[in-house]
């Protein structure tokens, strides 16, 4: 395991975070466990393998699952839960957070440069295989062998084992 010296990881909250084997964080990563979650289990998953980029956050209260060998590029945000803004007279920072989700991202998936993964409820996966274009935002469940790209993300192309190719997907 190689973490920069720069990351941010709080040792209040290093028991609800597992690291696998081989996970490398590059600099200034912040691994963030949210107020309001239980103390069952590790709320933040890290695969054998993975490889963060720099500048990149996780925050959890529910759990979030990399699985072995993702990939993030620089500056990846994966969020399951979000800011509280239900009363609008009182300050957005004093409101906490959401009950939220939960994340799960396959195997071997690649998140492009400043994509976002948001999960404010139920369960959010993105099956093995898939790559997240740069800059896309991903609040709603993929399969396996998916290219998904845009603001909201959107099934680009897909993996067709018949042919062994990758073919434009039709949404």
């Amino acid at each position: 395991v190689s973490i920069h010296y720069s990351c941010e990881i709080l040792r209040s909250m290093s028991g609800q975070i597992s690291l696998g084997d081989d996970v490398y964080m590059a600099h200034d990563v912040w691994l963030n466990i949210a107020p309001g979650s239980d103390n069952s289990g590790p709320k933040i998953v890290l695969g054998n393998g993975c490889k963060i980029g720099r500048r990149s956050m996780i925050s959890a209260r529910n759990q979030i699952v990399l699985e072995a060998d993702v990939l993030f590029a620089p500056s990846v945000l994966v969020m399951d839960h979000n800011h509280e803004f239900s009363n609008p007279e009182e300050p957005i920072h004093a409101q906490g957070v959401t009950s939220g989700g939960r994340i799960v991202i396959g195997r071997n998936c690649w998140l492009g440069y400043g994509a976002v993964v948001v999960c404010n409820h139920g369960e959010l996966s993105i099956g093995r295989n898939s790559v997240v274009g740069a800059n896309s935002v991903v609040t709603r469940s993929f399969p396996p062998y998916s290219v998904i790209a845009g603001n909201p993300a959107r099934l680009v192309r897909t993996y067709d084992p018949k042919t062994g190719t990758w073919v434009r997907a039709f949404d």
